[in-house]
């Protein structure tokens, strides 16, 4: 039997009054707490369409945004909203309440709602591990619970049975692990704040009847007692901190595990589908089958088991993530052909992917096989490449233990078992480095304080176990120098851990090592000897917790050498005899504990309860302080005689009586915490309960928030300023929603509908009510970590006061300033004291017996080149430690007590995120209008891109814009300017090769294809490119003969036109920042000049055509009269033919007629011989006539 508590002792009058009296005597005790009912808050995740229903929770599995809100938005016409807008929803919400010990929880929650309290909830994006395809940033969006009246099926009161408050639960791109942070608003009850997992599982899928069911095997609905009594507890592997689906293996004999998505606080027991076979042979040493999954790794999307010597992994299906369905089907079995005797976790990603290795044993024994995981997709590679850590260390037989990886080197440290005829086993530690090798040599004996020997095949042996434990004679630890003397205890060490902030390597086994340099190792005394420590477990802030293997918990202060025995002891005796008091439901005689592990900085335990023949597997916290404080109150009390009587009196260690944190900086400009705030509409109805329709408007507005804040950060080269968010040009508001705020000049008229109930759909959004907060306050601590640019630093003040725990009313002595110092002192551990650097100074407040210490911690500038915002930051850590602090001090909160003097915080060096390089279009035209005395835009103007004239000298002008802090100012450092593409039109722009590049931009070319020049002299190392400044003596425009914009083909009669596209970029030039800004943009040239050939020719064909057009012109003005004469004589004679010919055709027919008709033709022809002869002469004077009147006749 495994207990996670001792057996429950019989219950004695005399302990149990001594627990009682040291937690309610002792100076240093919890406070004397006011009857306040302990309220905690309760948060389910519901569907969208759910809303309202009762006894309902449902898994965060679907992920598409909903498109049924446009009926809900188009009934919003007087609104701020826009009605050509498509808004969209998330398919959840968040259902909050709370309860109270002894009261129903439907009439608390009405009780609260009635005295006004409101729930506050903080839902915070974990960043990605895959920087490379998604921005990092630390986002947190605010909200406000809106009250809804529950779909009850009776319900007899006026108002409301039940209710509970509502808040869309928001989903973003490449994050799959969110925190959700209850709160109150003040107001009702006192409830303490809660924090939930709320993850994206991506091991489900929907089947034909709407029911999930799991992809990676079946759920078991009964978990039998054998499954966990007399069941070892086994660790918890996974990525820390980017894991939102837990596993844990170890259930003897069945092919089972536990699987979780909200870090235990609910989980389903699934038997998995895999084949369980077997592949035993010769040289894979398997003594005996089993089905039990042994090992068992959670990463980002992908999870991993060991079955005996079988790996196994798959991969969820995480469309946020991969932007793809490429979730695995089934288990996929690796390394088919090989022996892995074990998996060893790596708990930290780097370089945008996550790791796992694997030990093989059998004819592959001395290899580790090396998994990467990106984006879901795995690969593994055997390393050493060359040959065995064996043959590379030359020895016949060894084998590898356990394997930590150190992304910051880039090498895997091996811990080594060697077997020399000769000797007995050693061990030893061993370095691979992944990128160089070195030369090889023939191995050495290394000491325990010998530096590192390179032994070839890119391996060196850091450090050579001592064989024997070392005797301390007492003290809490020792030095390991190689001159110590040892007891007769063998060392076995069994693992190794590594934390990247702290930069300390653990060896355990019998014994617990730390190391900062993986060289010089300091023994720590505390821990038994007789005992063999099974796991570790480390919160990456500074606690560390011990499991040995009879199941004992040890805690340790990273940075101190003291080590606290929790469980048994008798703290433990204490604290479970004050559970029992309390009748609690988490604490049994008959209890097994499955795992241990961290969870935001607090210890838990999963617990399996067997409670009257029932079994329950609960989680539960594991109260550090409260057992170290009552280990100390029960090991350090005395008995004073005061008049007749004794009295109880406590030892009080801490050097201290009140540690505060001052002037606090802001938070957000370390912290690079973004946040926006987003209050529910408001409704008319008087009781103020919302609807289905206004709580469909809350999750359409905060989608539309969170889009453009998406928006604004992302950069577009294709586009302009102004409708383009967040693109190369900068905005002329440096915040993702002006755009949207600019509706705030009719907030008037909006307020003025809903004071008069006249709101469209009973809804009025105030619009100050959707914002991004830049001003947040620190809170009194430290922030959760600290990003550190080049140069910059961070300061503060710890002030600490000395006494003054006395419960007499008694003037305090006044202690003089040599009285404090040797009081109470404070020292600062850095990580990588080569890359930071503390300053502390110290200022006696005689008057008030206290010390106030000015901390300053700075960059040193020396250990990062450049990098992209959030990319490859360099991981360190600072610990502040109070002397003698450690396990004595303890602040009382309404939480319980709380550690002191001792603070931790992670410090990451680097370019920090939230920060890019904009093109600042305003200014620029501002400078460029003053330098060039006129400012002459395109001809067809486009508001988005400006353009600049070809024969003007160009000045550009850079913004660094801060995201988080809503901070914009000039970029004052260097930077290099290059044309990396270019065409006459947006269609026709295409990328240059890097040869073009250097061709079109660089002063040492000799092929005349420039396109632009300045007058700087500073270039970069080689010469190669001009370095430019916001004090550069501007650009001037070339475009030589062999540049892609010379001879450009106008396409109107305009003058030609060019978009450039421009990359800046300050790496390697710019020695201000750690950042390496890279800005791409598109720049508007138009009046470039022709060619002379082109030039001449257009001359030659114009004046050509001109001259043409001159001459036709003259020869047409002298030759007009001539033609008009002509063609009137010409028109004259046509016109007498005409006449004769019908005169002769009226006379020719009377020649065949009688006599009379004869005669009358005679009389006739004479009549008709006198009228041509008029009318010839008519003819012969009309001619004259024309010429003078010069009419057209037809």
């Amino acid at each position: 039997m495994y207990p996670a508590g001792p057996a429950w002792p019989k219950l004695r009058v005399l302990r149990a009054m001594w627990a009682l009296l040291a937690v309610l005597l002792a100076p240093g005790r919890l406070w004397a707490k006011e009857d306040i009912q302990e309220c905690i808050w309760h948060v389910v995740l519901i569907k969208f369409e759910a809303v309202g229903e009762e006894g309902r929770s449902d898994r965060f599995f679907d992920l598409e945004p909903l498109e049924t809100l446009d009926s809900v938005f188009s009934l919003l016409v007087d609104a701020p909203t826009d009605q050509n807008e498509k808004y969209l929803g998330f398919p959840y919400y968040l259902k909050i309440n709370y309860s109270c010990g002894g009261e129903s929880s439907e009439a608390q929650v009405r009780k609260g709602h009635l005295t006004g309290l409101k729930p506050l909830v903080l839902v915070t994006f974990q960043s990605p591990v895959n920087f490379h395809r998604w921005k990092i940033e630390q986002l947190q969006i605010q909200m406000e619970g809106a009250p809804f009246r529950s779909k009850a099926e009776q319900c007899n009161a006026e108002e409301v049975c039940a209710m509970s408050w509502y808040t869309p639960m928001p989903i973003k791109n490449g994050s799959v692990v969110m925190y959700v942070d209850v709160s109150s608003n003040g107001l009702g009850p006192f409830i303490q704040n809660k924090r939930f997992h709320v993850n994206i599982n991506g091991f489900l899928q929907k089947q034909q009847d709407n029911t999930l069911q799991f992809t990676v095997g079946n759920e078991i609905f009964n978990l039998i007692p054998r499954y966990f009594i007399n069941v070892p507890s086994r660790p918890l592997w996974h990525t820390v901190d980017q894991t939102p689906v837990l596993i844990l293996g170890g259930i003897p004999d069945e092919k089972s595990v536990l699987l979780t998505d909200t870090s235990f606080t609910d989980f389903f027991l699934v038997e998995l589908n895999i084949d369980s076979c077997w592949v035993g042979s010769f040289y894979c040493p398997q003594a005996s089958f089993t089905a039990t999954i042994y090992d068992a790794i959670a990463t980002e999307s992908t999870l991993f088991i060991r079955q005996n010597q079988l790996v196994y992994y798959f991969t969820g299906t995480y469309v946020t993530l991969h932007e793809s369905n490429q979730g695995s089907g089934s288990w996929v079995r690796v390394l088919a052909n090989e022996c892995i005797k074990k998996l060893c976790p790596v708990y930290a990603h780097s370089n945008g992917s996550e790791y796992v290795m694997a030990l093989t044993t059998g004819k592959r024994e001395g290899y580790v096989h090396f998994g990467t995981i990106t984006d879901g997709r795995v690969s593994f590679e055997l390393l050493p490449r060359q040959r065995s850590v064996c043959e590379g260390l030359q020895v016949m037989n060894c084998s590898i233990i356990w394997a930590v990886f150190i992304a910051g080197d880039y090498n895997l440290l091996l811990l080594v078992q060697m077997e020399d005829p000769t000797t007995r086993k050693y061990f030893q530690v061993v370095s691979y480095d992944l990128v160089s090798g070195f030369e090889s040599s023939e191995p050495q004996e290394v000491l325990p304080c010998s530096p590192p020997v390179v032994v070839g095949n890119h391996l060196a042996i850091l450090y050579t176990i001592p064989e024997f434990i070392p005797d301390a004679r007492g003290l809490e630890f020792l030095m390991l120098l190689g001159t110590e003397t040892h007891t007769t205890f063998l060392m076995v060490p069994k693992g190794m851990f590594y934390n990247q902030y702290s930069n300390l390597l653990y060896i355990w086994g019998n014994f617990l090592l730390q190391s900062y340099n993986y060289e010089n190792f300091i023994y720590l005394a505390d821990f038994p000897k007789e005992q063999s420590i099974k796991y570790l477990v480390n919160s990456f802030r500074g606690d560390m917790a011990i499991v040995t293997e009879t199941e004992e918990i040890w805690y340790l202060l990273e940075g101190s050498y003291r080590m606290y025995k929790l469980f048994p002891s008798r703290g433990w005796e204490v604290h479970i005899n004050l559970q029992v008091m309390h009748q609690s439901s988490v604490y049994t005689p008959n209890e097994t504990m499955v795992t241990l592990f961290y969870e935001d900085t607090k210890l838990y335990q999963l617990v399996y309860l067997m409670k009257n023949q029932q079994g329950q597997l609960v989680k539960r916290h594991v109260p550090v302080e409260q057992l170290l404080m009552y280990q100390q109150l029960s090991n350090h009390y005395f008995f004073e005689r005061q008049g007749s009587h004794l009295t109880l009196s406590f030892t009080n260690f801490c050097p201290f009586s009140v540690m505060r944190l001052r002037d606090l900086p802001n938070p957000q400009v370390y912290s690079r915490q973004e946040r926006y705030q987003a209050r529910p509409p408001r409704v008319v109805e008087p009781s103020g309960f919302h609807s289905e329709n206004s709580l469909a408007v809350y999750q359409g507005l905060v989608y539309y928030l969170l889009c453009l804040h998406s928006e604004h950060h992302k950069v577009d080269a294709w586009r302009g300023p102004g409708l383009v968010r967040g693109g190369p040009y900068a905005d002329p508001v440096h915040d993702s929603t002006w755009r949207w705020s600019n509706k705030k000049q009719d907030q008037d008229y909006y307020f003025y509908l809903a004071s008069n109930s006249q709101s469209p759909g009973n809804v009025y959004i105030d619009m100050a009510s959707y914002e991004k907060i830049y001003d947040l306050k620190a809170d009194y601590e430290l922030p959760e970590r600290i990003f550190l640019d080049k140069g910059t630093s961070y300061v503060f003040s710890v002030f600490l006061r000395v006494g003054g725990q006395s419960l007499e009313f008694t003037p305090e002595r006044v202690l003089t300033s040599e009285e404090l110092k040797s009081t109470v002192d404070l020292g600062v551990v850095l990580a990588d004291p080569g890359c930071i650097e503390a300053v502390v100074r110290q200022k006696f407040l005689i008057n008030r017996n206290s010390v106030l210490f000015r901390v300053t911690l700075s960059d040193k500038r020396s250990c990062f080149d450049q990098g992209l915002s959030g990319h490859h930051l360099l991981e360190t850590s600072m610990l502040l430690k109070v002397a003698g602090a450690v396990g004595h001090c303890f602040q009382n909160t309404h939480q319980g007590p709380r550690m002191q003097g001792n603070l931790m915080v992670p410090v990451l060096i680097g370019c920090p995120p939230g920060k890019r390089l904009a093109f600042d279009i305003t200014y620029t035209l501002q400078y460029n209008r003053l330098q060039n005395k006129h400012y002459f835009d395109c001809v067809r103007v486009d508001p988005e891109m400006p353009c600049f004239l070809f024969r003007d000298v160009f000045y550009p002008f850079f913004l660094i814009q801060d995201l988080v802090t809503g901070d914009s100012g000039s970029f004052q450092g260097s930077y290099v300017l290059k044309v990396v593409g270019g065409g006459p039109t947006l269609d026709t722009i295409r990328e240059y090769s890097e040869e073009e590049i250097y061709r079109f931009n660089s002063p040492l070319d000799k092929t005349h294809s420039l396109i632009w020049t300045t007058k700087n002299t500073t270039t970069t190392k080689d010469s190669a490119f001009n370095i430019m400044s916001h004090q550069s003596l501007g650009i001037e425009w070339l475009c030589l003969e062999n540049s892609p914009c010379y001879d450009t083909i106008p396409h109107t009669i305009f003058a030609p036109e060019f978009f450039f596209k421009v990359l800046v970029s300050n790496r390697g030039v710019d020695k201000s920042t750690y950042c390496d800004y890279q800005l791409i943009f598109l720049l508007h040239i138009h009046g470039l000049p022709l060619s002379a050939k082109r030039a001449f020719f257009i001359l030659m064909v114009s004046s050509s055509v001109f001259i043409g057009l001159v001459t036709l012109y003259i020869v047409f003005c002298l030759l007009l009269p001539v033609m008009v004469k002509a063609w009137n004589s010409l028109r004259w004679k046509i016109n007498n033919i005409i006449m004769s010919e019908s005169y002769y055709t009226y006379t020719s027919p009377s020649r065949n007629c009688s006599g009379t008709s004869e005669t009358r033709s005679t009389v006739s022809s004479r009549v008709g011989s006198s009228d041509s002869s008029k009318v010839a002469e008519a003819n012969q004077r009309a001619p004259e006539q024309t010429w003078k009147k010069k009419p057209l006749v037809t």
